[in-house]
């Protein structure tokens, strides 16, 4: 009899055949120290052009547990997502991102935290700096659990580098919006948009900081975190506009964020050197994304009405 999945493992992947090994490593090592808990590996290779597909070929066979490797030719980290989504058949589905590196305990550490709770469940964890040469961001450093609200947003609450969820929490949300995410039109916020679902249908979201991976993100020039940022708040906005009709949480998010342009007087934020205003600056790319969504969705429906007419 086959023996049922613990955890599964989906990354995926896109270029980074310089930087692959050390993920995979760590991956290959957190299994071999939670050896009691059945894992599978699902990598998902987003169109690469360099030499990964050989790379995880040649990983693929020398494992001891099952990897899977799937091709999804057309960029998107949502997209690459819900393709690798398919393939997975753990009771767990945990994620993260081709530039971490999983701590050895990891997988332990995650299926101890979900032993603490009952129905379905999001857990985040704690995503450290790998170098310390990169800039402070895209990290989650608090010690301590935490629930999300479930009235709120949450936008950053815990992160896609290093999340997890019981796999009926699919089953409930539905797939990643394609639309958004890394190489897609509304560039970030796809985790999310996947968070707002699962709350919003009373799933628990929750971060424990046992749960940790370093992140090797490699950004060490000011503007390039300015961009990143930037595109956080602009796929931000884009999900404002989404669910502005449908959810009394986007209009509350909306009214938070502009009422929080008062701390650029009151508690300015500094620890950004390309960002003067942060508050006001997060505000104005949100706006920029709210814009966008529209002007996607009115074209679109344009086109319909004429393509209808003709």
């Amino acid at each position: 009899m086959t023996q049922a999945i613990d955890v599964s493992l989906l990354i995926c992947t896109r270029n980074r055949a310089s930087s692959l090994a050390s993920t995979l490593e760590s991956v290959e090592r957190a299994a071999a120290y939670a050896g009691h808990l059945a894992v599978e590996v699902v990598l998902v290779d987003n169109g690469s052009l360099d030499d990964t597909p050989r790379r995880l070929a040649q990983w693929q066979a020398v494992q001891a547990f099952p990897v899977h490797l799937v091709q999804e030719p057309h960029p998107g980290l949502a997209r690459a997502r819900n393709t690798g989504l398919t393939r997975c058949t753990g009771r767990i589905v945990a994620m993260t991102d081709d530039d971490c590196v999983l701590h050895e305990n990891y997988f332990s550490a995650l299926c101890a935290a979900f032993e603490r709770v009952s129905g379905p469940a999001i857990i985040g964890g704690r995503i450290l700096l790998g170098n310390p040469a990169d800039l402070p961001v895209t990290i989650k450093l608090e010690d301590h659990p935490m629930v999300a609200p479930s009235k709120g947003f949450p936008g950053g609450f815990v992160m896609g580098a290093n999340l997890a969820f019981t796999a009926d929490v699919r089953r409930l949300t539905g797939c990643f919006d394609e639309r958004f995410g890394a190489g897609a039109p509304f560039v970030a916020a796809e985790d999310t948009d996947f968070l707002f679902r699962a709350a919003g249908l009373g799933v628990a979201v929750l971060y424990d900081p046992l749960m940790v991976v370093d992140h090797h993100h490699g950004r060490r020039d000011v503007d390039d975190e300015t961009r990143l940022l930037a595109g956080y708040s602009f796929g931000d906005g884009a999900l404002y506009a989404k669910y502005l009709f449908s959810d009394r949480r986007a209009l509350r998010a909306i009214v938070d964020d502009i009422l929080a342009v008062r701390f650029d007087l009151t508690r300015p934020v500094t620890t950004h050197a390309g960002i003067r205003r942060f508050y006001w600056f997060r505000l104005r790319h949100k706006a920029r994304g709210f814009a966008y969504f529209w002007w996607i969705a009115i074209r679109s429906t344009l086109q319909r009405i004429m393509a209808a007419g003709a």
